[in-house]
């Protein structure tokens, strides 16, 4: 049995998917959810995402072997303060947080000794929808987990949750802490901000019906992650604030350029952007398609 008892802090969309994960593999003896909502905590249970719950984390957290905590960012500090007077001295304790510097920083602050037992995580993975309702056993299947082991980090401890992740059909890399940061402004946060502000605007518009009305696929495709949790991208993006501004800025710089083009009918330069999009994206769909088809 890879783990003993489980123990998820947070079972929703992350934390349910990984919980199913690993139950229908048969690796867990038990699987224990935390969570203040006990409505939330008794349809896990009647799902059969958990065998068991309770709504304190000191409680959820005593006598488990691996502790996954897959709550809010903003959580974060205050949960592994909690936990961790009460963790069995082999507990190994892992999260899925997408700021690993805010995590890590949270985790020197509470964690003390146990610190070369945390591994901190992050599952490249997810849909619109949140809770537990939504969870499911394949969601991270052919798809990144990035762990981003710190220099203390125990070897046996970031190999049991490599394999814990492995096992649900994920692939699993290691990335330095600020790189990953970095990396996740761009390709994450960037665009769910870019959402978030377009259907914002447009809702704000006086003819918003008829602007709503009349919108089509491309307008769904491209703010389809506005439908994300608020309580979490509102979390992300302060727990990221450097990173992101950084690439928010780098962004304004670009919508500047093509403002100018429009405004200056400078159709070269106008192609030119859409050309070296259009091309990039068509390299990124077609290795995606084939590391997917290749991981399948």
């Amino acid at each position: 049995m890879l783990i003993d008892r489980l123990a998820v802090i947070g079972v929703g969309l992350i934390g349910g998917s990984l919980a199913r994960a690993l139950r229908r593999a048969k690796v867990c003896g038990s699987v224990i959810g935390c969570n203040r909502n006990r409505e939330t905590m008794e349809m896990a249970v009647k799902l059969g995402v958990i065998d068991e719950f309770s709504t304190e984390v000191t409680e959820a957290v005593k006598g488990a072997d691996v502790v996954v905590l897959a709550t809010p960012l903003g959580t974060t500090e205050s949960l592994l303060a909690s936990m961790a007077g009460a963790l069995r001295n082999d507990a190994i304790v892992t999260d899925v947080g997408s700021v690993k510097g805010y995590v890590v920083e949270a985790a020197r602050r509470t964690l003390g000794g146990h610190l070369p037992r945390f591994v901190p995580g992050h599952p490249i993975a997810g849909t619109e929808e949140s809770g537990v309702e939504a969870s499911f056993a394949d969601l991270f299947k052919s798809h990144l987990v990035i762990l981003t082991p710190l220099p203390e980090t125990n070897a046996v401890a970031l190999e049991k949750i490599t394999g814990m992740w492995r096992i649900t059909g994920a692939n699993v890399i290691h990335l330095d802490v600020k790189h990953h940061d970095e990396v996740l402004a761009a390709t994450s946060h960037l665009p769910h901000m870019l959402a978030y502000a377009l259907v914002d605007c447009l809702a704000g518009m006086q003819e918003r019906d008829e602007i709503f009305r009349f919108a089509a696929g491309g307008f769904a495709d491209f703010t389809r992650i506005a439908s994300s949790s608020p309580e979490m991208w509102h979390d992300i993006c302060f727990s990221n604030r450097e990173q992101l501004l950084s690439v928010l800025e780098r962004f304004d710089d670009h919508i500047a350029l093509i403002k100018a083009a429009i405004r200056e009918s400078d159709s070269a330069t106008l192609h030119d952007i859409f050309t070296r999009a259009k091309a990039a994206r068509d390299k990124f769909t077609d290795q995606r398609s084939a590391h997917l088809h290749g991981s399948g």
